[in-house]
Protein backbone atom coordinates (compact mmCIF):
# COMPACT_ATOMS: atom_id res chain seq x y z
CA UNK A 1 0.00 0.00 0.00
CA UNK A 2 1.11 3.56 -0.70
CA UNK A 3 0.04 6.39 1.57
CA UNK A 4 0.70 9.83 0.10
CA UNK A 5 0.87 11.98 3.21
CA UNK A 6 0.32 15.73 3.02
CA UNK A 7 2.56 17.33 5.63
CA UNK A 8 1.40 20.93 5.24
CA UNK A 9 3.30 24.10 4.36
CA UNK A 10 6.39 23.34 6.45
CA UNK A 11 6.00 24.13 10.14
CA UNK A 12 4.89 21.05 12.08
CA UNK A 13 2.26 23.13 13.90
CA UNK A 14 0.25 23.15 10.67
CA UNK A 15 0.10 19.37 10.24
CA UNK A 16 -3.02 17.29 10.64
CA UNK A 17 -2.92 15.21 13.82
CA UNK A 18 -3.97 12.00 12.09
CA UNK A 19 -0.75 11.71 10.10
CA UNK A 20 1.15 10.14 13.01
CA UNK A 21 -0.70 6.82 12.73
CA UNK A 22 0.43 6.41 9.11
CA UNK A 23 4.04 7.16 10.02
CA UNK A 24 3.89 4.63 12.88
CA UNK A 25 2.67 1.86 10.56
CA UNK A 26 5.11 2.63 7.75
CA UNK A 27 7.77 0.17 6.63
CA UNK A 28 9.45 2.95 4.65
CA UNK A 29 8.95 6.73 4.67
CA UNK A 30 10.05 8.43 1.46
CA UNK A 31 10.65 12.15 1.09
CA UNK A 32 13.09 14.91 0.25
CA UNK A 33 15.95 15.57 2.64
CA UNK A 34 14.11 18.62 4.01
CA UNK A 35 10.88 16.67 4.50
CA UNK A 36 12.58 13.75 6.25
CA UNK A 37 14.34 16.11 8.66
CA UNK A 38 10.94 17.33 9.88
CA UNK A 39 9.86 13.90 11.13
CA UNK A 40 12.50 12.95 13.73
CA UNK A 41 10.17 10.41 15.36
CA UNK A 42 10.68 8.04 12.41
CA UNK A 43 13.83 5.89 12.78
CA UNK A 44 16.61 6.61 10.29
CA UNK A 45 16.53 3.03 8.97
CA UNK A 46 12.93 3.58 7.82
CA UNK A 47 13.69 6.78 5.93
CA UNK A 48 14.42 6.80 2.20
CA UNK A 49 15.54 9.79 0.16
CA UNK A 50 13.16 10.61 -2.67
CA UNK A 51 14.66 9.30 -5.95
CA UNK A 52 13.83 10.40 -9.49
CA UNK A 53 10.25 9.59 -10.45
CA UNK A 54 11.18 6.71 -12.76
CA UNK A 55 13.15 5.05 -9.95
CA UNK A 56 10.33 5.74 -7.49
CA UNK A 57 7.85 4.00 -9.77
CA UNK A 58 10.15 0.99 -10.04
CA UNK A 59 10.58 0.88 -6.27
CA UNK A 60 6.84 0.85 -5.65
CA UNK A 61 6.30 -1.84 -8.29
CA UNK A 62 8.98 -4.03 -6.66
CA UNK A 63 7.62 -3.57 -3.11
CA UNK A 64 3.83 -3.92 -3.41
CA UNK A 65 3.43 -5.61 -0.01
CA UNK A 66 5.15 -2.89 2.01
CA UNK A 67 3.44 -0.05 3.81
CA UNK A 68 5.09 2.80 1.92
CA UNK A 69 4.53 6.39 3.03
CA UNK A 70 5.39 9.12 0.56
CA UNK A 71 5.66 12.60 2.06
CA UNK A 72 4.13 15.49 0.12
CA UNK A 73 4.57 19.17 0.93
CA UNK A 74 1.32 21.07 1.25
CA UNK A 75 -1.63 19.23 -0.25
CA UNK A 76 -0.68 16.21 -2.41
CA UNK A 77 -3.38 16.88 -5.01
CA UNK A 78 -2.81 20.61 -5.45
CA UNK A 79 0.02 20.59 -8.00
CA UNK A 80 1.61 17.88 -5.87
CA UNK A 81 3.01 14.39 -6.23
CA UNK A 82 -0.37 12.81 -5.48
CA UNK A 83 -1.47 13.52 -9.05
CA UNK A 84 1.60 11.73 -10.43
CA UNK A 85 1.06 8.72 -8.15
CA UNK A 86 -2.55 8.18 -9.21
CA UNK A 87 -1.59 8.43 -12.89
CA UNK A 88 1.45 6.14 -12.77
CA UNK A 89 1.01 3.48 -10.07
CA UNK A 90 -1.50 0.79 -10.98
CA UNK A 91 -0.64 -2.39 -9.09
CA UNK A 92 -1.47 -1.47 -5.50
CA UNK A 93 -3.79 0.38 -3.19
CA UNK A 94 -3.22 4.12 -2.84
CA UNK A 95 -4.47 6.34 -0.02
CA UNK A 96 -4.01 10.12 -0.15
CA UNK A 97 -4.12 12.16 3.06
CA UNK A 98 -4.66 15.89 2.52
CA UNK A 99 -2.50 18.58 4.05
CA UNK A 100 -2.78 22.35 4.38
CA UNK A 101 -1.45 23.83 1.15
CA UNK A 102 0.80 26.87 1.07
CA UNK A 103 -1.83 28.64 -1.05
CA UNK A 104 -4.51 27.91 1.56
CA UNK A 105 -2.18 29.13 4.32
CA UNK A 106 -1.50 32.35 2.39
CA UNK A 107 -5.17 33.16 1.78
CA UNK A 108 -5.98 32.65 5.45
CA UNK A 109 -3.09 34.85 6.52
CA UNK A 110 -4.43 37.59 4.24
CA UNK A 111 -7.97 36.99 5.60
CA UNK A 112 -9.04 36.63 1.99
CA UNK A 113 -11.83 34.25 0.94
CA UNK A 114 -10.83 31.49 -1.48
CA UNK A 115 -14.32 31.41 -3.00
CA UNK A 116 -14.14 31.69 -6.80
CA UNK A 117 -10.34 31.75 -6.73
CA UNK A 118 -8.35 30.42 -9.70
CA UNK A 119 -5.46 28.17 -8.59
CA UNK A 120 -2.43 27.46 -10.75
CA UNK A 121 1.34 26.92 -10.77
CA UNK A 122 4.29 28.05 -12.85
CA UNK A 123 6.50 25.08 -11.85
CA UNK A 124 7.96 23.88 -15.13
CA UNK A 125 5.19 25.49 -17.15
CA UNK A 126 4.09 28.84 -18.53
CA UNK A 127 0.53 29.75 -17.50
CA UNK A 128 -1.91 31.34 -19.92
CA UNK A 129 -1.76 34.85 -18.49
CA UNK A 130 -4.53 36.19 -20.72
CA UNK A 131 -6.87 33.60 -19.18
CA UNK A 132 -5.40 33.82 -15.68
CA UNK A 133 -5.77 37.59 -15.41
CA UNK A 134 -9.46 37.44 -16.27
CA UNK A 135 -10.02 36.20 -12.71
CA UNK A 136 -10.50 38.55 -9.76
CA UNK A 137 -8.46 36.29 -7.45
CA UNK A 138 -5.55 34.01 -8.36
CA UNK A 139 -3.45 31.79 -6.10
CA UNK A 140 -0.20 30.60 -7.64
CA UNK A 141 2.86 28.57 -6.68
CA UNK A 142 5.91 29.85 -8.56
CA UNK A 143 9.48 28.83 -9.34
CA UNK A 144 12.80 30.56 -10.07
CA UNK A 145 12.13 30.76 -13.81
CA UNK A 146 8.72 32.40 -13.57
CA UNK A 147 8.40 34.10 -10.23
CA UNK A 148 6.79 37.20 -8.72
CA UNK A 149 8.74 39.74 -10.80
CA UNK A 150 7.96 37.98 -14.08
CA UNK A 151 4.28 37.79 -13.11
CA UNK A 152 4.31 41.53 -12.48
CA UNK A 153 5.78 42.11 -15.94
CA UNK A 154 3.01 40.02 -17.53
CA UNK A 155 0.40 42.17 -15.76
CA UNK A 156 2.15 45.40 -16.80
CA UNK A 157 2.51 44.19 -20.40
CA UNK A 158 -1.28 43.93 -20.64
CA UNK A 159 -1.87 47.40 -19.23
CA UNK A 160 -3.60 45.99 -16.14
CA UNK A 161 -3.41 47.00 -12.48
CA UNK A 162 -3.39 44.32 -9.78
CA UNK A 163 -2.41 43.81 -6.16
CA UNK A 164 0.33 41.19 -5.87
CA UNK A 165 0.93 39.49 -2.53
CA UNK A 166 4.11 37.44 -2.22
CA UNK A 167 4.51 34.94 0.62
CA UNK A 168 8.00 33.55 1.21
CA UNK A 169 8.93 30.62 3.48
CA UNK A 170 5.35 30.41 4.67
CA UNK A 171 4.74 28.99 8.17
CA UNK A 172 8.44 29.17 9.10
CA UNK A 173 9.71 31.62 11.77
CA UNK A 174 11.28 33.83 9.08
CA UNK A 175 8.22 33.93 6.82
CA UNK A 176 7.75 37.13 4.86
CA UNK A 177 4.53 38.38 3.24
CA UNK A 178 4.76 41.52 1.13
CA UNK A 179 2.20 43.47 -0.88
CA UNK A 180 3.20 44.90 -4.26
CA UNK A 181 1.60 45.88 -7.53
CA UNK A 182 2.91 45.47 -11.08
CA UNK A 183 4.97 48.68 -10.79
CA UNK A 184 6.56 48.04 -7.37
CA UNK A 185 7.35 44.30 -7.58
CA UNK A 186 11.07 43.79 -6.93
CA UNK A 187 13.43 42.08 -9.36
CA UNK A 188 15.25 39.76 -6.97
CA UNK A 189 15.52 36.16 -5.92
CA UNK A 190 12.49 35.09 -3.90
CA UNK A 191 12.54 32.25 -1.39
CA UNK A 192 9.99 29.39 -1.65
CA UNK A 193 6.94 31.42 -2.46
CA UNK A 194 3.26 31.72 -3.22
CA UNK A 195 1.75 34.62 -5.16
CA UNK A 196 -1.81 35.87 -4.70
CA UNK A 197 -3.12 38.29 -7.32
CA UNK A 198 -6.28 40.34 -6.75
CA UNK A 199 -8.03 43.16 -8.52
CA UNK A 200 -6.61 46.43 -7.21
Amino acid sequence: MIVVLGIGPGNENYRLQGMTKYLAKADVVIGSKRQLMTIPAVPANKKMALPRLAALKTYFEEHPDQNNVLLASGDPLLYGIGTWITANIRNQKIKIIPGISSIQYMFHHLKLSMNDCYLTSSHGRIPDFDFLLQHSKVGMVTDQQLGPFEIGQEIKKRGLHRKIYVGERLSYPDEKITQYDETTIEQRKYEMNVVVITNA
